[in-house]
This record gives structure tokens, sequence and C-alpha cells, in this order.
């Protein structure tokens, strides 16, 4: 079994317990996060932008503007790996509403070691949305947190319009290139042995 194999396995044993969400709402506090509660917000709560890309700049850009000012609020990523048939469903049912996503594969170790890091275990698959972390695929509550930040029911998207292809959960670095051997230089050429008599030699004798 792959280390994704393994990281699919244990997020399908926390889909059954998910609990479904009622009357979500959305919460900013003094720190500018956001979360989704079931209490409703201060009369002065504001929406908090949250880092994150949501698409490229370029794909962002051709949205209706609603939506990319949602996106820009609540930017979405998908984190996947393979054989993750939880993954596949979640995927599609972002693709189905129209939500703009960033895909984030976890294949290696330096992905599995980020992943936990970013959530605190290892399962997959991982939505955000802004800063909220779903952990699990559960349709119902993907749904009523998306419905909260604002993302249509139905596609919206022009056109043509794609998601940025998936990229790995840690940049893969590109391979140091393996240092030069240094030039092996050629020996001189050994001087040619005279056979002529010399001071030391009178008889030119060779041994």
């Amino acid at each position: 079994m792959t280390p994704t194999a393994r990281l699919c396995s244990c997020a399908l044993l926390l889909v059954a317990g998910a609990a479904s969400a009622q009357g979500l709402y959305r919460n900013v506090d003094a720190n500018g996060r956001v979360t989704y509660t079931d209490r409703p917000p201060a009369a002065n709560a504001q929406p908090a932008p949250v880092g994150g890309s949501g698409g490229s700049a370029s794909s962002s850009a051709q949205l209706p503007f609603e939506l990319r000012q949602i996106v820009q609020r609540y930017p979405v990523t998908l984190y996947t790996g393979d054989d993750c048939a939880p993954c596949t469903t979640g995927r599609q049912l972002l693709q189905t509403r129209g939500v703009p996503f960033d895909e984030r594969t976890v294949k290696s170790n330096e992905d599995i070691a980020a992943l936990e890091r970013l959530s605190g275990r290892n399962g997959l698959p991982l939505l955000t949305i802004g800063s909220q972390q779903l952990k699990g695929f559960a349709d119902t509550e993907w749904s009523q947190y998306l419905d909260a930040a604002g993302y249509p029911k139905s596609v919206q998207l022009p056109a043509g319009y794609r998601n940025p292809p998936p990229q790995p959960l840690v940049a893969q670095q590109p391979a140091a290139p393996a240092p030069a051997r240094p030039a092996v230089q050629a020996a001189p050429p050994a001087a040619p042995v005279s056979d002529a008599p010399t001071p030391s030699n009178p008889a030119g004798i060779r041994f």
C-alpha cells in the first residue's frame, strides 16, 4: 500500500462521523480569523481577507465580479492523493457547482509531512475555504460551508474557464548538477632512451 493510499483509508474512517453543520454563520475574531459556527456573527463583523490564490491571477480575472470577490475572500484549496475515491468525489462536487479552486497533490514523504503540519493529521481529502478546514469528505458538510461562504449552487463560470492544473503540496526542487570531475592530465611522454655513449656510460651499454 502506497503512503497516499494509506492517507485515503484514514479519511474514509472520518466520513461516517462527520457532523453536519446546521444554520452556519461566518464569524471574524479580533485577529481577523474567519470561522463558521452555528452562532450568528457580531453586528459589526466584516469578512476578513485570507491569504490564498483560489486560482491563478489570470484565471480569477476571468470570473464574474461577485464570484471573483468570493474567491478573493474565501479561496478554496483541495488537497488530494492518488487512488483516493473520496478525493475524486470531492473534486467532482466542486466542479459540479462551478467552484474555482486550487488543487494540491500529496504524494511524497515531504508532502505528507507538510499536510500534517497544515492540518494536524495525514488524512485525505482536505478542503480549505478561507481559513476553515474540512477534514475528510462529507457531501452535506462541504455544501453547507460553500453556501455559507457565498459560492453559487450552480455553475456561473465563463465559457472556457479552467482551474489551474494540480500542483504538488511541496514544490519540487530541481536536482543539483553533479560536480564536474577534474580533468585527468596526461603524463608527459618518457624521454627516449639513447644508446649513445655518455660520460657516465662511455660504452653505451643498455641494461
